[in-house]
């Protein structure tokens, strides 16, 4: 058999994250994890950040040194002000080249009845940690003249949902925000954008594919017949965080397997 040939350089240095340095909240489990591991491969460094990071083993440390690169944990509560601050500098320091804000929460009730604790907690930690990285992080990429910052943004950033204002409202302005920097820093040579995901299997949402009204439910209304895995998400970020998204700023890519089409 015939040795394949091998990528075509120039395809390669599109996606390549060779001497960079990756940042990733929320990147012990499901789309984060798959995030950082696809990042490592790509070439990246990674600074791993969740609120129960391990300093020893981990997954994400497992998965980002099986492909060589160095990984660095760090635990940081994202609703706390002060150890987010902290984060911030460390990643200054570092002079982190890709930023995702991935890390996230949630807090279901009815808008009749939903505490504004809820409400807080969850802008503070999908938002206002989000915007406090960026700003900061992209006041160092800026100084340096490039930069990537991918945020995760939500099907909720265009659609209400139901029992969930506090998430609506903070993913819907994470969109809004990841433009409002892009039209401030696209000239400058430092791309914001998000992704958008659908319905991804991960362990948040086994109880709603276990619930089989629910389940078939919902993949009749994705046209891709199926639920993301974390790894369709990775590769969409990947995409925004490599040189191969050089033109591309303000924009939020749904990968839904269709979900807004329909």
């Amino acid at each position: 058999m015939p040795t394949a040939p091998s990528l075509d350089p120039t395809v390669a240095r599109l996606f390549s994250l060779q001497g960079r340095t990756a940042a990733v909240t929320g990147a012990s489990k499901g789309i984060g994890l798959a995030i950082a591991a696809l990042l490592a491969r790509a070439g990246a460094d990674v600074i791993g950040i969740s609120t129960t990071m391990p300093a020893g083993d981990s997954d994400a440390r497992r998965a980002v040194e099986a492909s060589g690169r160095r990984f660095t944990p760090v635990a940081t509560d994202l609703s706390d002000r002060a150890a987010v601050a902290d984060l911030t500098a460390l990643l200054i320091e570092r002079e982190v080249d890709v930023l995702v804000n991935n890390g996230g929460t949630i807090r279901r009730a009815p808008a009749a009845d939903h505490p504004d604790a809820d409400f807080d907690h969850v802008v503070e930690v999908n938002l206002r940690a989000a915007w406090t990285l960026s700003r900061e992080v992209g006041r160092s990429m800026l100084a340096r003249g490039h930069g990537k910052i991918v945020n995760t943004a939500s099907m909720l950033s265009f659609q209400g949902g139901v029992n969930v204002p506090g998430y609506t409202a903070s993913k819907s302005a994470l969109a809004g925000l990841t433009k409002a920097l892009a039209n401030e820093w696209a000239g400058r040579g430092v791309n914001v954008n998000a992704v958008a995901p659908g319905y991804v299997a991960t362990a948040n949402t086994d109880a709603l594919r276990a619930d089989d009204d629910r389940n078939a439910a919902i993949l009749a209304r994705i046209p891709a017949g199926r639920w993301a895995t974390p790894e369709d998400i990775a590769g969409a970020v990947l995409y925004l965080a490599a040189p191969a998204s050089d033109y591309v700023h303000g924009t939020i890519i749904p990968v839904d397997g269709g979900w807004l089409a329909r």
